[in-house]
């Protein structure tokens, strides 16, 4: 049986984006297991328009080009981090509108948050909840939640992920269910 193959889905695409650092450190901290596979998907890799489909992807295909390549990308992945920095209390555009080009690609599979701004991109998070249930993901409840305080550190300050090992430790706990519910419904989409 081939391994599960996890997504670590960056969901900015601005210049200068923070959301590099912990894509590459989650991606880092995950290889030291041996219980799937991760991947780093670029938004930036997958230049979407504003959705302007006739019909939802629950219904139909979109039509555009690069959303078919988006859409057909993500169905390879079994599971899914999305690193979502916070705007305006709420997830990027870039990413709401990424997600709005698929739907049943993520049916019935595990989803998980690095989130990043004030109060740890919680409500950003939260936001992708609904979202994610209504895609019929399954999101977890682990997250890893990067403060003011570390983000800045680390964007201004020259710090790293190593001066905040809380978050190492919240990072493991994370993989550990995404693991779990990854290997799970995998499974039972296989048996279906």
């Amino acid at each position: 049986m081939s391994l599960p193959r996890i997504a670590i889905v960056i969901g900015s695409t601005r210049e200068g984006r923070f959301a590099d650092k912990p894509a590459q450190w989650i991606k880092k901290i995950a290889e030291e297991r041996n219980d799937a596979s991760y991947e780093i998907v670029d938004l930036r890799d997958f230049p979407l328009p504003f959705f302007e489909e006739a019909t939802s992807p629950a219904h139909a295909a979109p039509k555009n080009e690069t959303a078919r390549r988006w859409a057909a990308h993500i169905n390879e992945f079994d599971g899914y981090i999305f690193v979502a920095a916070e705007y305006n209390h709420s997830m990027t555009g870039v990413l709401k509108n990424a997600l709005d080009y698929a739907y049943k690609e993520f049916n019935r599979k595990p989803a998980t948050f690095i989130a990043y701004g004030g109060v740890g991109g919680a409500r950003a998070v939260e936001q992708l909840r609904q979202i994610a249930v209504e895609l019929q993901l399954a999101p977890i409840r682990h997250a890893v939640h990067i403060g003011m305080i570390e983000f800045v550190g680390m964007l201004r300050d020259g710090k790293s992920f190593d001066d905040f090992p809380y978050l190492a430790d919240s990072a493991k706990a994370m993989l550990s269910e995404l693991a779990w519910w990854t290997d799970a419904l995998k499974n039972a989409r296989e048996a279906a």
